[in-house]
């Protein structure tokens, strides 16, 4: 960390934030303060965890955190958030911790932020702004800074500030007299027709995402989505599972865009991987509509990989928080497969634990590929046991019908007969066409007869 030099108070703090671009990113970190509340619903371990990841944040958004306040309340307070005693501390101290910032650990209300910024005289960010800012830093690609913009727009639409009539427009003619419209009105009318500009720019490439995605089942490729909590080793997982050679950082929201390779199963079969932006708690409800046409890959994939950071504390925690996000999209729908990532610095029961609350669990260490392989089989069977289970009469000439069962489908039960064999096979809904003619009826009890296929 490059060290700091030394500054004159406030100007100094502002000629820091206004020149925050520039290369000595280290020496231009803004110093802040951290502040939640512990309400009896969440409890004081809950809100911890969540102040410790506010933490993470922050430093993720360039702060240096060099003060934290938790404060116990039965409800936060409504003018303030924290309290009149918390609030006047803070203040205090605020001179001698020479602050930057307070960042706080839930959204304000336009009112709470106002009062907050009078009553502590330095800038005031709720998590919501901060995971903004965070997702506008790593926003790379077209779409990706559009949605993020869209999703700044709405956040900070009810937060405009009127000015009086000082700041008015005047003009001179029939009709225009008087004061005006206010600056309010202005950069609300300003706002709103920017909104509605990105909103049409984002439908276009919604459309274009939905033509992919059509062309995509025609195609006949499965597709499979990671998600999991931010920083839960989602990127390192499609980098060692296909190569794909994406950025992967030890920091939240390292990728916003979605990834898409393709990906080949033991037994032959192809499916399209698709890494997806982490979620988190309190994830802003404009960043998940503005990021909607991204997050209906996660809603349309035929399954998805719920990685899970096996090192972390909190599981229970990061788990309720990703399914909260997925039932918000609509995506609570889908299969899952969870994955118990980084087993090289997990505890050793961290797989057991996951087990105990869900099945279909898989351990695996993306950084050195340590169960990948089972993985990948994993994946493999969950995709075929929601295939539908079909009989089939195939010939005995028709050695290459055969073949294709077993490479398109699971097969269940073969049972070898004079004129050809009779197969019982898990097959996707395009390979029932394909081999339509030869399916003789639905699925019948197994006959003593029948020698099962090893799966």
């Amino acid at each position: 960390m490059t060290p700091r030099g030394p500054r004159d108070g406030h100007e100094a703090r502002v000629r820091r934030r206004l020149t925050a671009t520039e290369t000595d990113f280290e020496a231009l970190r803004q110093r802040a303060a951290v502040v939640g509340v512990a309400t009896g619903a969440q409890g004081a371990e809950e809100a911890e965890a969540s102040l410790d990841e506010l933490v993470a944040l922050a430093d993720t958004a360039g702060a240096e955190v060099v003060h934290r306040i938790l404060q116990s309340r039965g409800a936060p307070d409504p003018a303030t958030y924290v309290g009149r005693g918390k609030l006047e501390e803070l203040a205090a101290a605020s001179p001698g911790l020479d602050l930057d910032l307070v960042i706080f650990d839930d959204e304000l209300t336009p009112a709470q932020q106002r009062n907050l910024e009078k009553a502590l005289s330095v800038d005031v960010v709720d998590r919501v702004a901060l995971i903004l800012d965070i997702f506008a830093q790593h926003a790379t690609t077209r779409e990706g800074m559009l949605q993020v913009e869209l999703a700044q727009l709405r956040y900070r639409l009810p937060r405009l500030r009127g000015r009086g009539v000082q700041m008015s427009r005047l003009a001179g003619g029939i009709g225009t007299r008087g004061p005006g419209e206010t600056q309010l009105e202005v950069d609300r009318r300003r706002i709103q027709r920017r909104m509605a500009h990105l909103e049409r720019e984002r439908d276009k490439l919604e459309r274009t995402r939905e033509t992919q995605r059509k062309a995509r089942i025609r195609r006949e490729i499965p597709l499979v989505a990671l998600v999991g909590y931010t920083n839960a080793g989602k990127s390192t997982l499609l980098n060692e599972l296909t190569g794909a050679g994406v950025l992967t950082e030890h920091q939240l929201f390292t990728t916003l865009d979605p990834r898409v390779r393709k990906l080949r199963l033991p037994g032959g079969e192809e499916v399209l991987l698709a890494d997806t932006v982490g979620f988190v708690k309190k994830l802003p409800h404009e960043l998940v509509e503005a990021f909607r046409s991204t997050l209906e890959e996660v809603r349309s994939a035929d399954l998805l990989l719920h990685v899970i950071d096996g090192a972390a504390h909190g599981v229970e925690r990061h788990l309720a928080a990703v399914r909260d996000v997925l039932a918000e999209i609509g995506a609570d729908h889908v299969p899952e497969l969870f994955v118990v990532n980084k087993l090289d610095v997990a505890p050793p029961q961290a797989v057991q634990e996951v087990s105990r609350l869900h099945e279909d669990v898989v351990g695996i260490s993306a950084a050195t590929g340590e169960g990948a392989d089972k993985l990948l089989e994993a994946v493999q069977r969950k995709l075929r046991s929601l295939m539908e289970i079909v009989e089939l009469a195939v010939p005995w000439d028709r050695g290459d019908i055969l073949a294709g069962l077993h490479r398109e489908g699971e097969v269940l039960v073969e049972h070898h007969g004079p004129d050809g064999a009779h197969v019982r096979a898990r097959l996707p809904d395009e390979a029932i066409v394909r081999f339509g003619q030869w399916i003789v009826q639905e699925p019948g009890p197994e006959r003593p007869s029948e020698r099962r296929v090893a799966g």
